[in-house]
């Protein structure tokens, strides 16, 4: 079968769609390499999957220096020749290796693990011109793939020409909901700049109401850091399908895995966007106008956010949020990704 590699960075949500996919050519008889930060080494050999590390120097980069950096370009353009895979496949944010491939004349596909929708219109804007500043072309490099996958549904993300949609690779089952109504409050284990501030609020919220509130703080931010009632839940890391299926409302940042696992599961979702330069107000626009939740300011509040967690389980989003689930559930992201890259690698490759 096909050597593939995946080439991605440490931004959290991004890494798990790429590894469904991953693991779905795997299956097939597909050799998988992914060329990652250290951190993400263990996660990603304990899918069964081999990896490979950037450089040293290249490792403390962060952000749009990061999505511009060279030095991963040039990383993957000597791994790509010395080991000759069949299909190069990068994450979306790093057109700094797309544009280092491309120039080399190296062909590769594009993983997009958000809304393909927000990406391409932040490319004209500011964000673009930064790139460009940089010297990286983004609009450009993302048109000269082969092709492009995105993890996200065309029910929220409209289809484009460029573009495949196989849908989420997050499943689900429907939730029942228990007695008192579970809240799950889940941000981002990305370490955002106003992260620890956002989950004070969340807390100093859910003070005093009648629910069950389970939050998972992630890696960037401890208890020690935060006031937090003795009536919630608090974890580090907690798998969101092992509260999902009695959950009555989800609470978080907007990123696209997490608020596409609770539409899974029929859950609304409440979404208090980290980080405006991302999609994460997209998901929660896209959410909001579907009747399945609300998207409103991470300045809110706490008087503001528990009256949303009290319309959002008070009115009629739960069977909004169980009709998109039905519908969400149909789909099998990883089978229609793994079908959209074996459709890219070379027909004589045996």
């Amino acid at each position: 079968m096909s050597s593939i590699v995946f080439v991605t960075w440490d931004g959290g949500g991004n890494l798990p769609p790429m590894l469904a996919v991953a693991g779905e050519l795997s299956a097939r008889g597909h050799f998988i390499t992914f060329l990652a930060h250290p951190g993400q080494e263990r996660t990603i050999r304990d899918a069964g999957l081999a990896f490979s590390a950037y450089s040293e120097a290249n490792t403390g980069l962060r952000e749009l220096s990061l999505f511009a950096d060279r030095g991963h370009g040039t990383d993957v353009l000597r791994w790509v020749e010395q080991n000759r895979p069949d299909l190069v496949i990068v994450d979306c944010f790093l057109f700094g290796v797309m544009e280092t491939l491309m120039s080399a004349g190296r062909q590769y596909a594009v993983f997009v693990h958000l809304f393909d929708g927000y990406l391409r219109p932040a490319l004209r804007g500011p964000f673009g011109i930064v790139l460009r500043l940089k010297g990286v072309r983004g609009l450009r490099v993302l048109n000269w793939s082969i092709g492009t996958v995105a993890t996200s549904w065309e029910r929220l993300d409209p289809q484009r020409d460029h573009v495949v949609h196989v849908g989420p690779v997050t499943g689900g089952v429907p939730s029942i909901p228990s007695s008192p109504p579970t809240v799950l409050l889940s941000l981002s284990t990305y370490p955002y700049r106003h992260l620890t501030d956002l989950w004070q609020e969340l807390f100093d919220a859910v003070e005093g109401m009648p629910i069950r509130a389970i939050a998972t703080l992630g890696p960037h931010v401890t208890p020690e850091q935060l006031t937090i009632p003795d009536s919630v839940e608090v974890h580090e890391w907690l798998p969101h399908h092992a509260v999902m299926p009695s959950a009555s409302l989800v609470v978080t940042h907007g990123g696209h895995g997490t608020a596409m696992t609770a539409l899974a599961h029929g859950v609304p979702v409440l979404i208090l966007p980290l980080d405006l330069r991302t999609d994460q107000s997209a998901v929660g626009r896209a959410i909001q106008a579907a009747g399945a939740g609300r998207l409103i300011s991470r300045r809110s509040t706490p008087d503001r956010i528990r009256l949303a967690i009290t319309d959002l389980l008070t009115d009629g989003f739960a069977q909004a949020a169980a009709n998109l689930g039905a519908e969400l559930r149909a789909l099998d992201g990883p089978r229609a990704g793994a079908d959209a890259y074996e459709s890219m690698l070379d027909p004589s490759v045996p």
